[in-house]
């Protein structure tokens, strides 16, 4: 499939270069969604990142602002919510907490992320192997994000299909 996301890099920012001041809602949204644009079928709204929070599945912002760590979070939830149930979600995310720091964890999630996406799209004809171990923990989110990256083709190929 030619699209314009053929021409674009699927890489959200490494951790160490997400912001590191603590942001507000609107800014947190805004930032969030210049991250994740390349996949079109995703949004992002003010409500959506309140109800995460509401919902207990990053902490409560600190005097309303938003810290590295939570915006990882959110790039995670943001993409996997797509393809798994908030119980799924929830799950996935303690997982993660248990074997990773979240640095670590978001850092392998943006290699892999951008590495699935890649494949699917044809800018690259095998899957690497990222990272050094291979857990069963790694297998099931490159699974999460094998399904997104699948399900991102199918939306934007039907986009296309309904503009022609």
């Amino acid at each position: 499939m030619k699209s314009k996301t053929s021409n674009q890099q699927f890489n959200l920012p490494p951790y160490h270069q997400l912001p590191a001041m603590g942001l507000y809602l609107k800014q947190v949204v805004t930032y969030l969604q210049q991250c994740v644009a390349p996949f079109e079928s995703v949004k992002v709204t003010s409500s959506m990142v309140s109800n995460y929070v509401k919902h207990r599945l990053i902490s409560l912002p600190q005097k309303k602002l938003y810290d590295r760590e939570q915006i990882a979070q959110l790039l995670f939830i943001i993409v996997a919510k797509n393809v798994l149930e908030q119980a799924d979600l929830r799950k996935a995310i303690q997982i993660q907490e248990e074997t990773y720091s979240t640095e670590v964890a978001y850092n392998y999630f943006v290699q892999e992320l951008g590495n699935v996406s890649r494949y699917v799209f044809g800018q690259q004809t095998t899957l690497e192997r990222v990272g050094q171990e291979h857990t069963k923990q790694k297998q099931m989110l490159r699974n999460v994000i094998m399904a997104f990256a699948y399900r991102e083709y199918l939306y934007q190929f039907f986009e296309r299909v309904k503009a022609n």
